[in-house]
């Protein structure tokens, strides 16, 4: 039985680390609200332990889904100190590409092996064991823990060396944000010219207009549901980590930029917390 930790029980991480204990991996859980990690070792079978280190060093494999590169820097820091030489750190959290790379050297000097690896999916896609992991690193180290990673995704890809796994998933967020405003003033637009958008979005579903923000949030949106999902809040964090690559890259992300700050009217407007598909409440 394989020994692994999960660090990090947020939305994500909480099913994630359930669907590692399902598979039959020996699994110790840290968070840093001791009750989350409490409640987890009563629905699965795992341990809990108080610190990082801790969760270090009773691992083959640690994976850590946290906030933003700080959260990260700090964890992995200290989770590397108990980790052995030939064991593999997996960052699942959305972060920075730079981020990434000075985890792999940190790593790399405690002759630890790490793989950066966001996912797409969200809450749903984790409780369901759907997910889809962009990785970046050493190809030996994603073979050790792709066995792994498949108990809670649908698809789990290497794409390059480290970092390209953040990348990939800042591809991902500008792809998402620029199709739900698009949904949004199409919704805007059929409720303006009286059309029964319900029925429209059923015929349109079905042709080359279809997405999954169509497919799942679409009916939410008309009745003006948004407390749930991937919040805003978050959304803004992974498109300030887009919009600085883009700026270190030179592309040109004009539409990224600006649907940024309509975020930012819907965070101005009480709903950080809100799902990302609230973008509809600016028009409305």
């Amino acid at each position: 039985m394989q020994q692994v930790s999960f660090i990090g029980l947020g939305v994500m991480g909480y099913p994630m680390a359930g669907h590692l204990a399902s598979a039959g991996y020996a699994v110790t859980v840290y968070n840093r609200t001791r009750a989350k990690a409490q409640k987890w070792c009563q629905s699965y079978p795992g341990t809990q332990v108080d610190t990082p280190e801790q969760a270090g060093t009773r691992a083959d494999i640690v994976f850590m889904c946290v906030g933003d590169d700080n959260d990260v820097r700090e964890i992995a820091g200290e989770v590397l100190k108990g980790m052995a030489p030939g064991s593999v750190l997996v960052d699942h959290t959305t972060a920075s590409a730079d981020v990434a790379r000075e985890v792999a050297e940190m790593a790399r000097q405690q002759q630890v092996g790490f793989i950066d690896a966001p996912v797409s999916g969200g809450q749903a896609g984790a409780i369901n064991g759907a997910l889809t992991v962009m990785a970046g690193g050493h190809k030996q180290h994603f073979d050790t823990v792709l066995p792994a990673l498949e108990t809670y995704s649908r698809q789990a890809k290497l794409l390059g060396e480290t970092g390209a796994g953040q990348l990939a998933k800042m591809m991902n967020q500008i792809c998402i944000a620029g199709i739900i405003q698009g949904l949004a003033e199409a919704l805007h637009f059929g409720q303006r010219a009286g059309l029964d958008c319900t029925q429209v979005i059923e015929v349109i579903s079905q042709g080359a207009a279809q997405s999954w923000q169509m497919e799942n949030r679409a009916t939410s949106m008309l009745n003006h549901e948004y407390d749930f999902g991937f919040a805003v809040d978050w959304m803004r964090k992974d498109l300030a980590i887009a919009l600085a690559e883009a700026r270190k890259n030179g592309s040109t992300l004009a539409l990224t930029a600006l649907v940024d700050q309509y975020y930012a009217d819907v965070q101005k407007a009480g709903g950080g917390r809100w799902d990302t598909s609230s973008l509809l409440t600016r028009l409305s």
